[in-house]
């Protein structure tokens, strides 16, 4: 039997559905009470329980456990806590989560970033952060598990370096956010910007807050909390980059009943996508493709290409990345080995032709 109070874990984000999962986990250790993860470290994890956060440590039984499925506990997760006979809090279970945002390492490994999220604002700057192409992979990054995603322009009172007008840079938006998904140009120090999100922060809810370094996310934080909890700091003026003034993910109580996870900025962005799941997030070009005069169009060059006469290149570039990325993290071991051995095999085909067409043999 799980000793949990319902109405103290809601504060922290428990619903319905979480606890019905928890409670139908197997073999439940008797005393064992229910707690949420709010921050990850090295050797030890930050837990809540509705009242308190506390220090716990994770069993080595559940670390294999993690190990086998390419994971560990991530900021959101809910998970079984236990003291022993010397009082320290171990970690014996987590219960399988609702939804996750997850990206992939250099090496194709999966990363859980956080877990049980509802709503993800993707905070984007209004000066030099701004990047179309870098929202495009965040909006490909939260897709999917019912994640509702918010785009945030932050700075709107601040001249961007090159003199864009706000209505400028919400068109060349225009054709790159899906329809269904809001976009919000505010100021993230005033007040005023935590009633214009009101709407995405529901008791019962949680937010996480995604955006580059200098982005604005963790003064977004501090606006919605009320309060100077989150380290800011100055971006350079040259190129609007800001440092890591947060260093790791960490889960918050917001005064309404909700909840928001701060993030560092990533410094590499790599969406775990299967290619249906970047369709539907690319659905202009599986829209165009069909327009295309070949049915089997790479959209690389084919004369009659629908999609490239219609979708700027940088967007399509982008598609045909991540369109790769996921190619390549479904393949075997020996499917990847095949590929690179065919990429040296081309590129050594190439460089005979350049060495012939110059002469050199």
């Amino acid at each position: 039997m799980i000793e949990a109070d319902f109405e103290a874990l809601s504060s922290v984000g428990l619903t319905p559905v979480l606890a019905q999962r928890a409670a139908g986990l197997e073999g439940i250790v008797p005393g064992a009470t229910l707690v949420r993860v709010t921050e990850v470290h090295r050797e030890s994890v930050r837990v809540h329980d509705g009242y308190a956060d506390a220090t716990a440590r994770v069993l080595p039984r559940l670390a294999r456990e993690l190990a086998v499925e390419d994971g560990t506990l991530a900021v959101g997760d809910w998970t079984l806590a236990q003291r022993d006979a010397h009082g320290d809090l171990w970690l014996h279970a987590r219960v399988p989560p609702l939804s996750c945002i997850v990206r992939r390492d250099d090496q194709g490994r999966r990363q859980a970033l956080v877990c049980n999220v509802d709503v993800a604002l993707l905070v984007m700057g209004l000066d030099g952060d701004f990047n179309p192409r870098r929202l495009e992979r965040y909006l490909a990054l939260v897709h999917g598990d019912g994640i509702l995603p918010v785009v945030v322009l932050t700075k709107a009172d601040v001249l961007a370096p090159d003199g864009a007008t706000l209505e400028a840079r919400l068109d060349a938006l225009a054709g790159r956010v899906p329809p269904h998904v809001d976009v919000l140009a505010v100021n993230a120090t005033e007040a005023a910007t935590a009633c214009r999100l009101a709407p995405y922060v529901s008791p019962g809810r949680t937010l996480v807050v995604l955006g580059s370094s200098g982005a604005g996310k963790s003064t977004l934080t501090n606006t919605l909390l009320g309060a100077v909890t989150q380290d800011t700091g100055a971006v350079r003026a040259a190129d609007s980059r800001g440092r890591h003034t947060t260093t790791s993910r960490s889960l918050h109580r917001l005064p309404g009943g909700a909840c928001v996870i701060d993030t560092p900025g990533l410094r590499a962005l790599r969406p775990d996508l299967d290619e249906a799941t970047l369709a539907s997030t690319f659905d202009d070009i599986g829209a165009l493709a069909a327009q295309c005069r070949f049915r089997d169009c790479r959209h690389a060059g084919e004369p009659g290409c629908a999609v490239r006469e219609r979708v700027p290149a940088d967007r399509l570039d982008n598609y045909h990345k991540l369109l790769r990325d996921a190619r390549r993290d479904t393949m075997t071991a020996l499917e990847r080995k095949g590929q690179v051995a065919l990429w040296k095999a081309r590129g050594k085909a190439a460089r005979a032709w350049m060495k012939q067409k110059r002469g050199d043999g």
